[in-house]
């Protein structure tokens, strides 16, 4: 390989290691809802389902008010400096986890009432913590996706490279579960979970993104063109006259919100069936035991939805002739139809296997989003960004919901209200009228 050719795969394999890092991190955040339902909402009555779920609310809320700051810091500081933030947001994340945890041990009988629920006061410094490591995602997600699809490596489209930093983005999902539960719990059964166990692994993680926040300060990371304002520019437009990109924004409001909502609650539905003598099995299998560590099949039921969405990225990496918008119809369809069946029958094996069918939608919406958009790109992912707020608000809602209805079971209907409004996207959303077409800036 040439060195003209490194250096361009360079700066794309930087953004793939990150974009890595920000899908591990973002999925261990989510993970630690059972336990900590179990930690930290011991006491927390009927309402430990909604309660539990503001862990990923307050990880998305940050993609909703922070989505803006990150283009903003683009046309300030360029794309390099506001990665090398965004990781540093991440530091700071990762530590105020660490002293949460030691809060909560440290003074262990501070608590507040709410509606009849005792929550210690560390459970809203971790809230704090998830808050930070959203704004963190969020910064780098604003960084490396308008970047990716812009940046041109030879051989491959804008679709492509988005599925190949996603499918890295999934490989960090799926080995986060078996993280969470192997490492930072040491196999332990969920009902023996204890706060401490958090502290170290959190320093451990906050050290090693630094680390890499260093190194990234030292690498060659160029802006790429035609993707933001020129210095002192003025762009004309607001950015929401852009009919494809603002439908683009609420399309991927619902697919955020249908993802995650699969991610981190399907392990709690999972703990519902159990609880009521339901018997989970695997192949016939009860229980999942690596090197004397019991996973558990609450894990495995995550691991094997986020892997599905690394598998199904991995191959539709190699789909350069198939339009996104052909790959975004057909998923919606099919993802539709696997999670209504699943609710129907309350198999949560069939429900995990629309991760395979999610794994393509991401970089289709994104890619048709910004379509044509040139110099408005930079800002468009900022608010593009601000979508990912379904994230927060879609699992929340399922929690009301399984608390009120007293079951998780038919709370994945929201999961197919998402993925019906993605293929109105996909059919007719997407298209791009002549007006919003953009020249290059000279």
């Amino acid at each position: 390989m040439n060195t003209a050719q490194q250096n361009k795969l360079g700066p794309f394999i930087v953004l793939i290691f990150i974009y890595f890092l920000v899908g591990f991190l973002t999925t261990v955040n989510g993970q630690c809802q059972a336990p900590l339902k179990i930690a930290f909402l011991m006491h927390a009555g009927e309402l430990k389902n909604t309660f539990i779920t503001l862990i990923s609310f307050s990880f998305f809320l940050a993609y909703l008010l922070n989505g803006t700051l990150g283009y903003k810091w683009i046309n300030k500081f360029g794309y390099k400096k506001t990665l090398i933030r965004g990781l540093l947001a991440m530091v700071c994340g990762l530590t105020v986890f660490f002293f949460s945890s030691w809060f909560t041990v440290r003074y262990e009988n501070l608590n507040v009432l709410i509606a009849g629920a005792h929550i210690p006061y560390g459970y809203f410094i971790f809230l704090f913590g998830s808050y930070l490591m959203g704004t963190s995602a969020t910064l780098l997600q604003v960084v490396i996706n308008p970047y990716v699809a812009a940046y041109e490596v030879k051989g491959t489209q804008p679709v492509q490279r988005m599925n190949i930093v996603c499918a890295f983005n999934s490989f960090g999902t799926t080995i986060a579960p078996f993280f969470v539960t192997g490492v930072m719990f040491g196999g332990l059964a969920i009902e023996e979970v204890q706060v401490k166990q958090l502290m170290v692994p959190f320093l451990i993680l906050a050290a090693f993104i630094a680390f890499t926040a260093f190194i990234t300060q030292r690498l060659y990371l160029p802006d790429v063109m035609h993707t933001k304002a020129a210095k002192g520019e003025k762009l004309e437009r607001s950015i929401w006259s852009f009919r494809h990109l603002t439908l683009g924004v609420i399309a991927i409001f619902f697919y955020v919100g249908a993802e995650v909502s699969i991610g981190v609650n399907v392990n709690l539905n999972a703990l519902e069936l159990e609880n009521s003598g339901q018997t989970l099995s695997f192949f016939g299998m009860k229980h999942i035991v690596i090197g004397g560590i019991d996973f558990g099949l609450p894990a495995l039921l995550a691991t094997l939805y986020w892997g599905g969405l690394m598998v199904g990225r991995i191959v539709s990496s190699y789909l350069k002739h198939i339009s996104p918008r052909i790959q975004l119809t057909v998923t919606t369809i099919l993802a539709a139809s696997f999670t209504l069946i699943a609710l129907v029958t309350n198999n949560l094996w069939l429900l995990v296997t629309v991760g395979l069918f999610h794994s393509v939608m991401w970089g289709c919406i994104f890619t048709l989003a910004i379509t044509g958009l040139n110099k408005y790109t930079s800002k468009a992912s900022g608010v593009f960004m601000m979508g990912v707020f379904g994230g927060a608000v879609f699992p929340f809602l399922q929690g009301i919901l399984a608390d009120s209805w007293g079951s998780w079971q038919y709370t994945w209907i929201l999961v197919v209200i998402c993925e019906l409004v993605m293929l109105y996207y996909a059919l007719l959303g997407s298209k791009i009228r002549k007006t919003d077409e953009v020249e290059n800036t000279p």
